[in-house]
Order: C-alpha cells, then structure tokens, then sequence
C-alpha cells in the first residue's frame, strides 16, 4: 500500500504537469473503486484549471475554482504521467487530459483507491476532520506523542499507527522509526517516557524523510508520477528482514504480528 512518502513522491512528481494547467478532458473508463467516481466528475473538472496539490495523510487534493479533487491510492493505485495517445492499458481507469499535453492516468488493480469531487473547506471533510498531525509538520514532536500515549495500554507500534494521533506512519516507517529509536514494538505506550518518545518523534521525521529524499519504498505496487519506483527499500533496517542479522548488533531479528499487522524488530537493539 502506498503511505505517505509514496504520495508525497507522487505529489511532487506530477506537479510540473499538472499545476496551473487546465483540464480539457475527463475519461472514466471503470467508476466503481472504493466507492463510485461522481458521475458529473468531467462536468466540474473539464475547463478548470488546477491549483497548487496539496497532501493530508495519504489523500492528494487537486483544487480547481468549484472544490477539490480528492484523491485516494488505495491499495495498489499509482497516479502516472504519460503523453496524449499512449494507450490504455488493463487497470488504467482515470484519465485527466491536461493542457499541458501530458495525461495524468489513474491505474489501480485493487480498485481500492478513491476519487471524489468536494465543495467548501475540504479539511472538514469527514475523512479529514478527524486526522491527527502530519509528522513533518511543527505540530508533531516527542511531546505529542507522549500527551497522546498517556493511559493508553495499545503497543507503542499501534499508537503511532493510529491516524488520529499522528497520520502517515504505516507498517514499514514504524517498524523502522520504533528501531531507530530503540524501543520495542510491543512496549505499552502509556508506560514510556517522554525521553524516549522524543527520540521516536525525530526517528520518525528522520525516516519519513529520508524516504521521500529516495523516492519512497520499492513495493510490488508502487512507482511514482513517473512510473519508477521507489528505492527506499535498501535502507530498510527490520521490514521484511525477519530472521536476517541485525545490521547494528548481529542479532537475529525477530517477527510477531501487533494489530493484524506483522512486525519485526532486534530483540538486543530495541527494549
């Protein structure tokens, strides 16, 4: 699934295309995804022409002079540049005809991703409203998650993976934050310290950022505005390493599942 450095990838990669170009043309070959693609899409875009994109979480939006277009990647979506007449191929869903002779096509296997039309202040829009900092914001730090964490007997992983206290962090940028930071996955987040989550805060911003730098995380799914993918995957130090040695102290990393989710962490580095 992509997460945020995978859209934040995406954002920057299509901006040159697609800010302040005008859309001469909608082709919605497959509506239903998550839920259905409104069926005036083409008559509240065609003619309009787009403003800066912006990113909340994992949601890109597009604003034109009626609203925003909200854009979600789902499981397996990719949002990808591409010149007038290159031909469709299976999957690819969603053309926007840009001005700037440059399509921005929509491909999306699962069919899990969302695209959706709003009016008014997108930000309280229901699946916005309710969404905790961005963790490269000033609003994110070690103290937050240490305000957030109080009374709370979830994991830290799942903490930092709840989108109502901090949004972006998936599976594969917890796993490697929480190892950075030393501390184990499974440790109750209500009985850490503040010391140490602000050692998580800035692992956090440190990975996140330094994945974004790279281009986001090499998945079977992903590829950015460009269609290459992401090279992030070879600095990972524990996703998708269970039973590998420890790249810092030789150990033999383990895996358990927390929240549905597996996780692998050093059982010698993070306590």
């Amino acid at each position: 699934m992509p997460e945020l450095p995978e859209v934040e990838t995406t954002r920057r990669g299509i901006m040159s295309a697609v800010e302040h170009q005008m859309i001469n043309e909608v082709i919605v070959r497959q509506p239903q995804l998550r839920t259905r693609i409104p069926d005036d899409l083409a008559e509240r875009l065609v003619g309009e022409r787009v403003g800066p994109i912006e990113r909340r979480a994992k949601y890109l939006l597009l604003p034109v002079a009626g609203g925003h277009l909200l854009w979600h990647l789902g499981m397996s979506g990719s949002l990808r540049l591409v010149p007038i007449g290159t031909p469709p191929q299976k999957h690819d869903h969603v053309d926007l005809v840009m001005g700037s002779d440059t399509v921005l096509r929509y491909h999306d296997p699962r069919r899990f991703g969302v695209l959706d039309f709003i009016t008014g202040d997108p930000y309280q829009d229901r699946r916005l409203v309710r969404l905790g900092p961005e963790p490269l914001s000033t609003g994110f730090d070690g103290a937050h998650l240490f305000r957030a964490s109080r009374r709370r007997r979830v994991a830290v992983k799942s903490l930092i993976m709840d989108n109502a206290v901090v949004v972006g962090v998936g599976n594969i940028y917890a796993a490697e934050s929480l190892f950075l930071a030393g501390i184990d996955p499974r440790r109750e987040a209500g009985r850490i310290s503040q010391k140490r989550y602000s050692r998580l805060g800035e692992a956090i911003k440190q990975v996140l950022t330094a994945a974004i730098t790279q281009g986001g995380t090499t998945l079977r799914d992903f590829v950015s505005g460009s269609g290459s993918p992401g090279y992030f995957a070879q600095q990972l130090n524990v996703y998708g390493r269970s039973g590998l040695p420890c790249r810092v102290c030789g150990a033999e990393l383990l895996s358990l599942t927390l929240g549905q989710r597996a996780s692998v962490y050093c059982p010698v580095c993070q306590t």
